[in-house]
């Protein structure tokens, strides 16, 4: 799969799951701020520098959604094999 196509199939996985994925320009906040999941007035958003690779927003999504229950959603074999990778 394309790293392009895989962080869309990511996004779209996460709005299933609840998650809103929001990106933003990390490096304009002037502190040290790192990509990850949070919650914010009760709803789940991760937020991720747009300014990093796609293969880098994909290792970040799907460690993030790998740790919530996606077992019953469907998605394509690769993209299954690809977020399980990084669950323990």
């Amino acid at each position: 799969m394309k790293s392009e196509q895989t962080y869309q199939d990511l996004k779209e996985l996460a709005e299933k799951l609840g998650v809103t994925v929001s990106e933003q320009n990390l490096r304009s906040t002037g502190i040290k701020v790192k990509s990850g999941l949070c919650k914010v007035k009760g709803k789940d958003i991760l937020i991720i520098d747009k300014k990093i690779a796609f293969q880098d927003k994909n290792e970040i999504l799907a460690s993030c959604l790998s740790k919530l229950p996606h077992e019953d959603i469907f998605m394509v074999p690769a993209l299954r094999e690809f977020l399980d990778s990084f669950h323990p």
